[in-house]
């Protein structure tokens, strides 16, 4: 894709976008409905092309972890449509009146929800990422162009396909929601020096191509580098309930970005929930990694280095440690973890406030499972991807996280004096 091309199609979104910035409400939720509409009607193509992506990934040699992250099967499908129409079904994002007063002289004063304007989404694998992003884009009143990897080109073109005829029917404009139909890394190249007309960038995949997207441009990016997230059992912990927040962090899925990959037990929980601990983890096949003290409890686990407390496996594996109380395991978690999702598991409301205030992180769960903290399960419906940043944004990134803000200031002739 020549360097026209992809300039063409950022003119294209800015102009798109600021027909989207006053698009009613009803319209949008519309195209959304419309959009499921469409993509419904070409299930089986989408069904088939992905199905040969596949095999040609297979043949390629690809891990199996990539394969299930690009597979569409009819579960996967209607999954990525019901969140679609989750969202229609959300609150309107925009023109929400989040602040206002009137001035001594009179001067009516508001500050209201605005779109950012043009988001570019640059993905790997997963082909629910595009109707995931196209979905929050629209209702947030956002212009979108989607680069997805060339793994999946053909399924994420088709899909796109799909929602712009959707978008279209229901009176958005044509460039609303556009996609990079170009394999190789020329078309991203350029799409990174689009800053006059790309407001914002979210990079979706493994930590080296967010690093060289957040590197590689003046466009400000939403991003997150790592998902280590630690889960702590205090000593007052219900035991049956530990156990089941434990595995189900660890083992729901282990190659996503929110699944446990450190846990913290208090020095003063029993040795029965040791051992039951120890069990639960066997039965799911998770090689455990512990320090000294919990080798001494665990016999036959390897040792956790310093490696270990740094890393997020994505994979079945492990690392323990025992802390001696809940200072020692918050430090533990400020000092190691990437502000991802970090857990305490506690009968104490002091020690489940305490955790909450000191643990510096996107999402703190109190007796839940690290697996929550994401868009579904707290009621965004879809996401375009956690953020462990601050700026501008923080956790699930939702319709209501890709909206800024304008002051707006009504008077009757209000002159400075």
């Amino acid at each position: 894709m020549s360097i026209n091309q992809v300039h063409s199609i950022a003119q294209q979104s800015r102009l798109a976008a600021r027909r989207l910035a006053f698009a009613p409400e009803s319209v949008r939720n519309r195209a959304l409905l419309e959009m499921v509409a469409a993509l419904e009607s070409v299930k089986p193509q989408v069904l088939a092309v992905n199905a040969e992506e596949v095999g040609t990934a297979r043949d390629q040699g690809q891990s199996d972890a990539l394969l299930k992250r690009l597979t569409i099967d009819d579960k996967t499908f209607e999954y990525m449509l019901s969140r679609l129409k989750k969202v229609a079904q959300l609150p309107d994002p925009l023109n929400r009146v989040l602040a206002g007063h009137t001035n001594p002289a009179g001067l009516r004063v508001y500050k209201k929800s605005t779109p950012l304007g043009v988001i570019g989404i640059i993905y790997e694998s997963r082909p629910n990422v595009t109707t995931d992003a196209a979905g929050v884009c629209i209702k947030s009143g956002n212009a979108v162009i989607l680069r997805g990897g060339s793994e999946a080109l053909k399924t994420n073109t088709l899909l796109t396909d799909a929602m712009i005829a959707g978008a279209v029917k229901a009176g958005l404009p044509q460039h609303a929601i556009q996609i990079i139909r170009t394999p190789g890394h020329e078309a991203v190249g350029e799409l990174l020096k689009m800053d006059e007309y790309i407001d914002v960038l979210i990079p979706r995949g493994g930590k080296s191509l967010i690093k060289r997207i957040a590197e590689g441009t003046r466009i400000p990016v939403i991003k997150h580098y790592d998902g280590i997230c630690h889960l702590y059992i205090a000593a007052d912990a219900d035991p049956a309930q530990a156990i089941a927040i434990a595995v189900n962090s660890k083992c729901q899925s282990v190659q996503v970005c929110n699944a446990l990959e450190t846990l913290l037990i208090d020095q003063h929980c029993s040795a029965a929930l040791l051992a039951q601990l120890q069990s639960a983890f066997a039965a799911n096949n998770i090689a455990l990694r512990g320090c000294q003290q919990i080798q001494a409890r665990w016999p036959n686990i390897a040792a956790a280095g310093e490696t270990d407390w740094q890393s997020e496996y994505l994979a079945p594996i492990l690392a323990v440690k025992m802390v001696d109380g809940i200072d020692q395991a918050i430090a533990h978690i400020n000092h190691y973890g990437s502000g991802h999702t970090d857990g305490i598991v506690t009968s104490s409301l002091s020690l489940a406030g305490q955790f909450e205030a000191q643990v510096d992180s996107a999402s703190v769960m109190i007796n839940a499972s690290t697996r929550l903290s994401g868009g579904g399960d707290y009621g965004l419906g879809s996401v375009v991807g956690i953020s462990t940043d601050k700026l501008h944004v923080r956790g699930p990134v939702g319709p209501n996280e890709l909206t800024s803000y304008k002051w707006v200031a009504y008077g009757e002739g209000h002159l400075r004096s």
